[in-house]
């Protein structure tokens, strides 16, 4: 998964993510998703497998040389209850304005031959959802408020299983488009007042007992950026020389850290390690030279000295380096952004 974010003065920024898969595991589900069932039934089985490379052409000739195997994210569990819509949920905070793009296969289905993406996820009971049925030859809009489906909008359109497809949305207020291959079909416009979801998150959506696969994903998105990175910005502004300066805190409680905050944005998500769970679990203080820098992992205390997240300073190295001089240097950094934390709760406010 990449990231890249426009940098600027203002804490409103476009944010793009591009969903490949390429560093999660064959067989388990992908990292930073979370499985949810909206209605009854079984759980969705959400799994990274090797599939052949998507996409919208047929081969000019039986002798084409076969496609390569790649990573495709996968719904492969078949239970046929009929309210049932296995969900697999982006774990970042909400957001509103998007505009993404995804192919998708469908692989089979005695009930059901539909896949989807839900939009402005509030939980398992409410959402936007755009999907596509192979047997019932549609685009549709639904919209998932409290459990109960209202507002379907449909367009026909012919869509074969076993091949891949590329279904766009896009998001702006309480307007939505969604085009299949190219082809514009849905545009709606959501008048519910109250009941119109206005911001949330995204997510892979199946029906039923229909397995689908989808690849190639990607999300450009409005996003707020949150104080963490705020507080690494403004940190890296101040000492320039830094070679570099992440923050890490446990996405929920008993999790383990992940960056949430970084000079290099595509670190973000990444797994901390021993260093950065001693500092939370602790309050300790660690040092190591890697590749050249000195890297000094700090905790970050809330206003009653409770550790909250991780600070990992990275330094350039020079002959005569040591742990005491190495960590003078970085506390400061980290007691600056100590004096403007009152809580955990701060460094993802938006």
């Amino acid at each position: 998964m990449v990231l890249t974010l426009a940098a600027g003065a203002s804490t409103a920024a476009a944010a793009e993510r591009h969903f490949t898969f390429a560093s999660d595991a064959i067989n388990a589900p992908p990292a930073r998703f979370r499985s949810v069932l909206s209605g009854t039934g079984a759980p969705g089985d959400w799994r990274i497998i090797l599939d052949a490379r998507p996409t919208l052409f047929a081969p000019v000739s039986p002798q084409a040389p076969s496609r390569p195997m790649r990573r495709v994210l996968a719904q492969l569990s078949t239970d046929p209850a009929p309210g049932r819509y296995p969900l697999l949920i982006w774990e970042e905070p909400p957001f509103k304005d998007f505009t993404l793009t995804t192919s998708f296969k469908i692989v089979s289905g005695r009930t059901e031959q539909m896949a989807g993406v839900a939009f402005r996820i509030r939980d398992e009971n409410t959402y936007y959802y755009i999907r596509a049925s192979a047997l019932g030859t549609n685009l549709s809009f639904f919209k998932m408020i409290g459990g109960q489906l209202r507002d379907r909008v449909s367009a026909r359109a012919e869509i074969p299983p076993g091949q891949w497809h590329e279904l766009k949305i896009e998001c702006a207020g309480n307007q939505f488009r969604a085009a299949l291959n190219g082809r514009e079909l849905l545009w709606i416009t959501d008048t519910a007042g109250k009941e119109a979801l206005t911001e949330g998150r995204i997510g892979f959506w199946t029906k039923s007992d229909a397995v689908a696969y989808f690849a190639d994903t990607r999300l450009t998105f409005s996003a707020r950026e949150p104080f963490a990175q705020q507080l690494v910005r403004d940190a890296l502004r101040q000492f320039p020389r830094l070679a570099g300066l992440r923050i890490y805190a446990p996405p929920a409680e008993g999790a383990a850290p992940r960056v949430i905050a970084s000079g290099d944005t595509n670190e973000l998500g990444q797994a901390g390690g021993k260093a950065e769970q001693a500092a939370l679990a602790q309050s300790t203080v660690s040092f190591g030279k890697i590749k050249g820098n000195a890297h000094v992992t700090l905790p970050l205390h809330d206003r009653n000295g409770e550790p909250i997240a991780a600070v990992r300073v990275i330094m350039d190295s020079f002959p005569g380096q040591t742990e005491q001089n190495a960590v003078v240097r970085a506390l400061p950094i980290v007691r600056k952004m100590e004096a403007r934390v009152l809580t955990a709760r701060d460094l993802a406010a938006r």
